[in-house]
This record gives structure tokens, C-alpha cells and sequence, in this order.
């Protein structure tokens, strides 16, 4: 039934676990979870359409305000549907509710109305909210009276709600509307700067107009599921927006998505994230209907989906494959093993990686190891690559089989300009992107079928190979107590000593369990240095001394600048006296930025000390510090910062970058971002990265390794935010003393329990040797 409103003596949801309204955060699992509160704001009831309302509310812990001076102690509720209704007619200021069957969603207005971060969803057939009342003690029931539940209903009897559909050609600004549409257009999630993921759409209708859809959503799992052009979408309250003379769809408070396939011959099932969610024989027939149309209109895909056996260099083409394993190239790259029963007719670029790096079985059957090829998925589909599982079955959307040498080395040590190899571009162009495709999606199933037909992989003993290396592992003492580390690989390893780690060749994994004896450098800061994922330098991070001085002498240069697409302001800064005469500090914002409002989102400035800009960085997005040079704009030298956003700064390598200013161009939906930027001036940019060199011990033996691709994992912490945030370098510090603990003897060190990888150390003029790293390990134990 759909949710309720219900009067109640008692005490509701007393199976539930209670949660204050200030432990509540996007992470709180509320399916067995109430939440108590007085109303203390009541909002007006808001009709969407037939039997469709929402309402707004906020709650106060009382307790919670009693105990505390947060302001997290009320939160904002959001109601629909009937539910909505009911509270509205039976809900008064100051009474007492009790909610449960809500989700927990980001409150956007939390910076304006200063309460709980998140808000309180209630709808579907979960929610319920109960108001408690006490019976007044003048009044009894009569003896005679029929017994009553002692709690009553105040909603009506169940009963579905209808809801309106809006054609698009109708639509109007500033209404929640629900709509019906054809995908004409589709951009995959990608990460926004918050915590956000977005994905944009283009629909259609019978009206044949042509409406764009910006969503906005935290998990990847709530957006759309969308697989081609000419599916089927249903969506529930999106707000209308005009924008550049046109209507825009965004998704608002209530918002839910059904998406089907669009060809007509398909079962008409619903694909969503939603336990619940309203389909009727009425909306079986809209998609019908559209089905029928798009048909006619010719806006399904005509040409079949491109084999791995007919592709041809230099095309661009969508990709149905199953993911066999992957490896974290670096912090941009991540290449997956991918197949789809099909062989790839052209030669082929193979690369070398790190087996530690191999996410999956490494070791593959003869057949689907010939079969196999590489892609390397670049930039902000790496964060989605991530997400990835071997066994996956994907759709890749806009692959390019390329020709040329890539930033990748190849395992021949070839350049590769006679073969082929695959890429996922960074950016969103051309519907861009990656996605996991349903066990039961109908476009897989013939995939299925053939891949099924090949031989399971090859099992790979990696008990025998330890045998050949050497003796069986000595006993480790089990009394050590708890690790304050633990492994996040899949490895099915046993526990070795040292000793025998430093008998292994390179390439090989190990499991040890070590303490900390020694660490370098300290102090800890200067471990922090700067990577370049292309040409793989490392270089050191300059001081503020150095960066002061730098800048100092940038804003002396003569000359003005005058781009034709900068608008441009300047200013007089007065001297320290008559040493020190005055300075022209100018600031340039970009006419289409400006045409787009968002002029705040970044601005160019010239005459700039550091000073200057780390102040003008807390009122605008990005800084880009630049030069006058025979009146164009040139960048500052690339040992100092190239960007800066709030305590960020960002560099550039000088090897790598082709540096050239030119206009930032962007979509009206779009939102700015460093490598965007980076892209526009041609900056490639370096990554943060720490680099230590650790002393094990385990009984006599001692082993020196490197703690640096895995930094993040080990000290769960990015490496971004410590080079601008103090409290995430005091972690790392706290970490390392309490796994180093100073002046105190080894015994009283901490255990560790390590994942460990050898690789090749090349030196100058002498023999190559083994090198160790620390890898997919983790520290468990928080500091004190």
C-alpha cells in the first residue's frame, strides 16, 4: 500500500534502530532504521498532477538540541505522493513523529537554512510516519463501545496514484513535471568536482521536440540505465529550466527513472534502482506507443554493434566484450583485458605491466588468451574503470582503434606504429564512456553463447611455484597479537619470511608479516613529491619561498594583454613606500564563461604575487596566473603552479606540456574542471605522489621496500588533499608514529601484514637488481 500517516499511543517502530537526527549521514542504512523528531516548520502542500503532492517539513531532535549546541539537531523532511497529503491534513506544528521507510539524500539548501547536510525522503509503499499522541485522561471509551487498534490510520484506503504525463513540446520553466521520452543523445556518469556523479540526456517525443536532461546523483547506480539510442525513459519530478532559449529537465527532491529497451519487438521490462516504484498497464502502453513511433522515425541504431574480427584502424565504434581482468597503469590509466570471442585481424600492441597491478587471473587459457586485447581507458573513465569487476560484461562506447606510439610501453619495446591498439579518450564527447551490462540484458545473451563455448582459465598453482622457488616458509610466531595493516588483494598466497623474499626474482608477489624499524625521510613532508604519468619523472615540490619570489618577478613583466575573447579589469596597488612603487594587479574573465555565468568559475589574473592569488582563490573557482607576451597571454613558468583552486595548486610538467593559452570552451551543463583547463593550455598535468623507503624487520632479518603506488590505499587518505590540507597531513604523520612509534624498542612495534612485489631496479653502468614495494595493503589501526 502507499505510504502513511498513523496516529499512535504507542511506542512505533520499537523493533527499529533509533538514530538521532545528528548520526545521520548519506551512508546510514534507514531500512531498519526510525527517526524521531518534533515538527517545527510546516510547509505549504504542493500539487504535482493528479493525486501527486510534496511537502516540506523540518524536524528537531529535542534531546539532541537539549545536549548540543549543533545545528545538525534538525533536519529537513521531504514527503510525496499521498503521504504528503495526509501529513498535511493530519500533522500539526509541534507534534511529535517517528519516520521510518525513509532514504537519506544531500539537502542543497544546507548552506542557506543552516541545518543537517542531508534531508529525509518518505515516499513509495515503505514509508510511514507516525505522530504520537497521548489520550486525554477526561476521556474514556464506553463499555460499550467496539475495541479499537491503538493505532488508527488516517490516510485513506490504499489506492494507486496517477500521474500526469507532460508532452515536451508543452513544457514550461519552472514546473516539477514528470515526462515520457526517446533517448536521441546520452552521455555516461561522470564524477563532478563534489560527490556527485552526472550524466546528461537528449529526449524526444511525439511532438518531435528535443529536450536535453542534466542528473545529478551520488551513486552510479541511481542514474539512468541507458545502453543505446532509441531506449524507452520515464521520468518522475524533474524540474524545468530555460536556458539559452530552450527548456531544460533537472532532476529535483522525489526523483525517480525507469528506462526500457526501445526496440519493439523487446518484453517491455522496466531497468531501475528503485525497491519500489509505480508501473501500470497504462505505462506499458506508453512505451508501446513510443516504441512504434521511434521506430518509424528511424531513431533506433541501424547498424549492428562492431566485432573485435571487423574492426578497422583509426575508427571509432561501441564495443560489447566481457572484462577478463585489469591493472592500474597509473593514477590517469587503468588497462582492461577484454574479449568477445572474436579475433582482431590487424596486429596488435601488447603492454607491459606489473603483475602486483593485475586485478583478476593473470593466467588465461591458450584460446582466450589469443583472443584477448588490451584498452587502455584514460582519465575520468578511470575512476568508472575502477569500479569494474573481472566476469563483467561491458559496453564500451566510442573506442578508438588507434595506430602510434602510446605513453604505455609496449612488452616488445616497439614504438607499435604498425599496430593497433585500443583507447577510451578522457572527456565525454560522442557519448563517451564505459558501463556493466546486466546478466540479463537481451544484447548480451548472444555474447554469452560464444564466450561460454571457450574453455575456463587455466588454474594457476601458486602453491607449486613456491615449491620450486624454495623451502616451505618457516612458522611465523601467532602470538604477535593484531595486525595494524591488512592485505586488499585477492592473492591466494602463503606467509613467507623475508629471507625468502630476498631469494625471488622480480615480478613475483609475496605475503609477509614485518614490522617497522625504520623510515625515510624524515621529516615527512619531503617524501611528498610530484609524477608525471607520461614520461613517469619525479621531481620535488617547491617551497613558498621559492614560489614568492617566482611569482615576484612575473608580476614585473611589461606589457598588456590583449586576447580578443578576455574581458579585461585592472587595479592600482599601492607601494610600501618609495623603494616599492605600485602595481597594475588585472584581472580577465572569459566572454563565454561570462555569457554563461560563470564568471566566478575562472578568471586569469596578471601582476599577481602569491599573496594575491591564494586571497583571490577563496572567492573564485580556479586562478590561472598567466603573463602579457606581445599582447597574448602566456603562462608563468611551470616550476611554480599553473592553477590554483582554494588551498589546491596544480603544476604542470615541462617535458610533457605544449603550452599555448587559449579560450576555455564549454557546454552550457558542463562543469569546469583542472583538467579541462589543463587541456586548454596545453599542460599535462603532474599527480602528487609519496614516496618512502621502509626498513622491515622480522626476527633478524630486515628488508628495505618502497611504499609509492599504493601510498593512498596504505594511508586511505589522497594525496591531493594532503598536499593542501594540514589535517590530512597530521594522519600520515600519526600513522607513521604509531607504526614507528619514536623511542621506543622494536618489540613494542606493531605488526603488519603486507602484500609485497619485487621489480626490476636499473642501474648506471652496473648490474640490474631486485627492487621490493609495498602493495594493496592498508592500515586498519586509527592512531591515537
Amino acid at each position: 500500500m502507499p505510504g502513511r500517516v498513523v496516529v499512535d499511543q504507542a511506542n512505533p517502530g520499537a523493533h527499529l534502530t533509533r538514530i538521532p537526527i545528528p548520526g545521520i549521514s548519506t551512508a546510514t542504512d534507514s531500512s531498519q532504521a526510525s527517526v524521531k523528531g518534533k515538527v517545527i516548520k510546516k510547509g505549504p502542500l504542493v500539487s504535482l498532477g493528479d493525486e501527486d503532492f510534496v511537502l516540506k517539513a523540518v524536524v528537531e531532535d529535542e534531546e539532541s538540541v537539549r545536549s548540543s549546541s549543533s545545528r545538525n539537531g534538525s533536519i529537513n523532511m521531504i514527503l510525496f505522493g499521498g503521504l504528503a497529503k495526509d501529513f498535511s491534513e493530519a500533522v500539526s506544528l509541534g507534534e511529535v513523529v517517528v519516520m521510518t521507510g525513509f532514504t537519506v539524500g544531500k539537502s542543497p539548501t544546507a548552506h542557506k537554512d543552516q541545518l543537517h547536510p542531508c534531508n529525509l525522503l518518505l515516499s513509495g509503499d515503505d514509508a510511514c510516519l507516525y505522530v504520537l499522541r497521548s489520550l486525554s485522561p477526561s476521556v474514556s471509551p464506553s463499555p460499550t463501545a467496539p475495541k479499537r487498534s491503538s493505532a488508527s490510520e488516517v490516510s485513506k484506503p490504499a489506492k494507486v496514484s496517477k500521474y500526469t504525463y507532460v508532452p515536451l513540446d508543452d513544457l514550461k520553466p519552472g514546473a516539477v513535471v514528470n515526462v515520457y521520452g526517446v533517448v536521441v543523445f546520452f552521455k555516461q556518469p561522470y564524477k563532478t568536482r563534489g560527490t556527485d556523479y552526472c550524466s546528461s540526456l537528449k529526449i524526444t517525443d511525439q511532438s518531435n521536440q528535443k529536450v536535453v536532461c542534466t542528473i545529478f546523483c551520488e551513486k552510479l547506480e541511481d542514474h539512468p540505465k541507458i545502453f543505446q539510442l532509441g531506449d524507452i525513459i520515464r521520468m518522475h519530478r524533474v524540474k524545468t529550466q530555460a536556458f539559452g532559449g530552450s527548456i531544460n529537465l533537472l532532476n529535483t527532491f522525489g526523483f525517480s527513472v525507469v528506462t526500457f529497451d526501445g526496440r519493439p519487438e523487446s518484453a517491455v521490462v522496466p531497468r531501475t534502482s528503485s525497491k519500489s516504484f509505480h508501473f501500470e498497464p497504462e505505462d506499458e502502453r506508453a512505451v508501446n506507443e513510443l516504441r512504434t513511433w521511434a521506430a518509424k522515425q528511424d531513431l533506433l541504431p541501424t547498424t549492428p554493434r562492431v566485432h573485435l574480427s571487423s574492426v578497422q584502424p583509426q575508427s571509432y565504434f561501441d564495443l560489447d566484450c566481457q572484462l577478463l581482468w585489469k591493472a592500474q597503469v597509473d593514477g590517469a590509466c587503468i588497462l582492461l583485458k577484454v574479449w568477445d570471442g572474436t579475433r582482431c585481424t590487424h596486429p596488435l600492441q601488447d603492454f607491459t605491466v606489473e603483475a602486483s597491478a593485475i586485478q583478476g587471473p593473470s593466467s588465461l587459457s591458450r584460446e582466450r588468451s589469443d583472443l584477448a586485447v588490451n584498452i587502455l581507458v584514460f582519465d575520468n573513465h578511470a575512476e568508472i574503470a575502477k569500479q569494474l569487476k573481472p566476469g563483467d560484461y561491458l559496453r564500451i562506447y566510442n573506442l578508438h582503434a588507434t595506430t602510434g606510439a602510446s605513453s604505455v610501453p609496449c612488452s616488445s619495446g616497439g614504438s607499435g606504429l604498425n599496430q593497433v591498439a585500443f583507447h577510451l579518450h578522457g572527456g565525454t564527447s560522442y557519448g563517451r564512456g564505459v558501463r556493466v551490462l546486466p546478466d540479463d540484458c537481451p544484447a548480451i545473451q548472444e555474447l554469452r553463447r560464444v564466450v561460454e563455448c571457450f574453455p575456463e582459465d587455466d588454474i594457476f598453482n601458486e602453491s607449486a611455484i613456491m615449491e620450486i622457488w624454495g623451502t616451505p616458509p618457516e612458522t611465523l610466531d601467532d602470538a604477535r597479537g593484531c595486525s595494524a595493516t591488512e592485505r586488499r588483494c585477492d592473492h591466494a598466497l602463503q606467509q613467507v619470511t623475508l629471507a625468502e623474499v630476498k631469494q625471488s626474482v622480480p615480478g613475483q608477489l609475496f605475503h609477509v608479516s614485518a614490522q617497522l624499524k625504520s623510515y625515510q625521510p624524515r621529516p615527512l613532508y619531503q617524501a611528498l613529491k610530484l609524477h608525471c604519468p607520461k614520461c613517469r619523472a619525479i621531481q620535488e615540490i617547491p617551497d613558498d619561498d621559492f614560489l614568492s619570489e617566482t611569482f615576484l618577478e612575473a608580476s614585473k613583466a611589461p606589457g598588456r594583454i590583449a586576447e580578443p575573447w578576455l574581458l579585461s579589469e585592472s587595479l592600482l596597488l599601492p607601494g610600501d613606500g618609495p623603494k616599492a612603487p605600485g602595481r597594475t594587479l588585472s584581472i580577465h574573465l572569459s566572454k563565454e564563461l561570462f555569457g554563461e555565468r560563470k564568471s566566478k568559475d575562472l578568471i586569469y589574473v596578471t601582476g599577481a604575487t602569491l599573496e594575491d592569488v591564494c586571497q583571490l582563490a577563496a572567492a573564485y573557482q580556479y586562478i590561472l596566473p598567466v603573463m602579457p607576451s606581445g599582447g597574448s597571454a602566456s603562462l608563468m613558468d611551470l616550476s611554480a603552479p599553473f592553477l590554483f583552486r582554494g588551498n589546491k595548486r596544480y603544476y604542470g610538467c615541462k617535458q610533457c606540456s605544449q603550452v599555448s593559452v587559449k579560450e576555455l570552451k564549454v557546454d552550457g551543463s558542463e562543469e569546469i574542471n583542472e583538467e579541462m583547463i589543463a587541456e586548454a593550455v596545453g599542460v599535462k598535468l603532474l599527480q602528487y605522489c609519496l614516496v618512502l623507503k621502509l626498513e622491515l624487520q622480522q626476527g633478524r632479518d630486515t628488508l628495505e621496500v618502497l611504499l609509492w603506488r599504493d601510498a593512498e590505499t596504505f594511508f586511505q587518505v589522497s594525496l591531493e588533499e594532503v598536499a593542501a590540507n594540514q589535517e590530512a597531513q597530521n594522519k600520515i604523520s600519526k600513522t607513521m608514529d604509531f607504526l614507528c612509534p619514536p623511542g621506543r624498542s622494536i618489540a613494542k612495534h606493531p605488526w603488519l601484514d603486507l602484500c609485497l612485489s619485487t621489480y626490476t631496479v636499473k642501474a648506471d653502468g652496473g648490474p640490474n637488481r631486485v627492487g621490493y614495494q609495498v602493495c594493496q595493503t592498508s592500515t586498519t589501526a586509527t592512531p591515537p
